[in-house]
């Protein structure tokens, strides 16, 4: 177990630092771009997330739950994931006049070639990360990552301010790419296999088609929303639907980004090790829930004061948007780990078939509420996640032998830190609702307060996130005083 809070510790570190240089960064180009340049590079983002999800092919899931790796699956690895990624570049650089004349925009045409290029070097570093993370070395993911993050920063920055509109953004996630790949070069341990090979390549292929598809799928709802209202509304009201995800955006960095990178590996672990995975999952939902509901909580009831301070006036029609994407995200809380559940368990056919279920309910839904605008959207999230929830149960209890008894008792606690956590913050702004004249007060003093009474609340209940909580506080304190 310390080898995992050990690594949870980094990867967290890793997030953080990389949601706060996003934050700064969102600052300067929320106040420089219109929503419709967030529109268009939005749209192109999702369609290159979906490129991405096929190009990585499941290396990384398959290094990580293979359980006899050695150096000829490692160079297997290597050449699907190059064979894939290049012609998806191919795919991407060419298809992009078709996908700019289908929403009427040529900028996302620009858009999409300067991220097909992306697509040449992230083979190069992607297996080396698998490999690290399936041995839980997080160190040198940190570093791979902050350097990556800090040339995003940088590119971005120094772009917008210099009036590349909406093409800073897609240079710049082209040199956080490069950067990355370089670092991860550096970073490769002696010996290992550095020349691709298809020679039992056989076993990534077949495991790569399931979980593909699966990322796929998954990424395919997650972007439905942007490709939807961008053919519907146009490309202002994707920008502004792009702002309100952008607070969940938050939550995923700060909590489920760096949780999902240790998840399956830990998952794996304990189904290999102790044949326990059902009580591992379990588990993780509880110490998850614990920290995303109270912070979902104080997001929805801060969002206007969020959004104010960090985006600007302008987007402010955004905010009740974010509040009722808040709620699908609590929701979907309960199984977000799901589909790494079923890779670790070795089944990625029913991960695809649930991926693929949950996508057409995302589907479904936005079709139905779409014609009632921003906020129809937004229900719609919603109601496909209550749904999904049923669905991933299903297919969780078949596999792993979860039973919803269990999640539920893990979670009981949380919900009991999510009502006393929020009620301050909530009461505050029954009482005195946020405006202009107190947004900036209301944000920084309501998220001091929620913090506080986070901690309070997971002693009062004795939350069992509460021990590892004292746990790396002590762990902190003893090298704080060794220095």
């Amino acid at each position: 177990m310390t080898s995992v809070r050990r690594s949870l510790l980094l990867s967290l570190a890793d997030s953080y630092l990389g949601l706060v240089l996003q934050v700064a960064s969102t600052v300067v180009i929320a106040r420089l771009l219109t929503p419709a340049e967030v529109g268009i590079f939005a749209v192109a983002a999702v369609l290159s997330t979906l490129a991405s999800a096929l190009r990585d092919f499941g290396v990384a899931e398959y290094l990580i739950q293979e359980r006899q790796l050695n150096h000829e699956k490692i160079r297997a690895a290597l050449a699907v994931n190059i064979s894939v990624s290049w012609s998806m570049a191919v795919l991407m650089f060419g298809g992009a006049p078709l996908v700019g004349a289908f929403y009427g925009q040529p900028g996302i045409v620009a858009v999409m070639q300067v991220m097909a290029f992306s697509f040449v070097l992230v083979p190069f570093g992607a297996v080396t990360q698998a490999w690290f993370r399936r041995e839980l070395q997080y160190t040198p993911i940190v570093i791979c990552n902050a350097t990556s993050s800090l040339s995003n920063f940088v590119v971005a920055i120094t772009l917008a301010l210099s009036g590349f509109g909406y093409m800073s953004l897609a240079w710049a996630s082209l040199a956080g790419v490069a950067a990355a790949v370089a670092v991860s070069l550096l970073q490769r341990p002696a010996g290992f296999p550095r020349w691709p090979s298809f020679r039992g390549a056989g076993d990534a292929l077949r495991f790569g088609g399931f979980a593909s598809l699966i990322y796929i799928f998954g990424q395919l709802g997650k972007g439905a929303p942007e490709l939807i209202i961008g053919r519907a509304s146009g490309m202002a009201d994707v920008g502004l639907f792009s702002r309100a995800g952008s607070l969940v955006e938050m939550f995923n960095r700060l909590l489920m980004r760096p949780v999902l990178h240790i998840c399956m590996p830990y998952l794996a672990k304990a189904d290999r090790e102790r044949n326990a995975m059902s009580e591992a999952y379990a588990l993780s939902v509880g110490h998850v829930t614990a920290v995303g509901w109270p912070f979902l909580g104080f997001l929805a009831v801060c969002a206007y004061a969020v959004i104010r301070l960090i985006y600007g006036a302008q987007w402010l029609e955004s905010v009740p948007v974010a509040q009722v994407l808040c709620m699908a995200c609590a929701v979907e809380l309960l199984f977000f780990l799901s589909k790494e559940a079923l890779l670790a368990a070795g089944d990625p056919r029913r991960a695809n078939e649930l991926t693929v279920s949950l996508v057409a309910l995302q589907v479904m839904g936005l079709l139905l509420v779409i014609p009632y605008g921003l906020i129809g959207a937004a229900f719609g999230v919603l109601l496909a996640a209550l749904a999904g929830c049923v669905v991933a149960q299903h297919y969780l209890r078949r596999v792993i032998g979860l039973r919803w008894s269990s999640l539920l008792a893990r979670c009981r606690g949380s919900l009991a830190v999510t009502a006393i956590t929020v009620a301050p913050v909530a009461a505050w702004a029954y009482a005195i609702p946020p405006s202009e004249a107190n947004f900036v007060l209301f944000c920084i003093g309501g998220g001091a307060l929620t913090a506080l009474v986070w901690l309070a609340a997971l002693r009062l209940t004795a939350h069992p996130l509460w021990s590892e909580v004292t746990q790396v506080g002590a762990g902190l304190m003893r090298r704080v005083a060794r220095a």
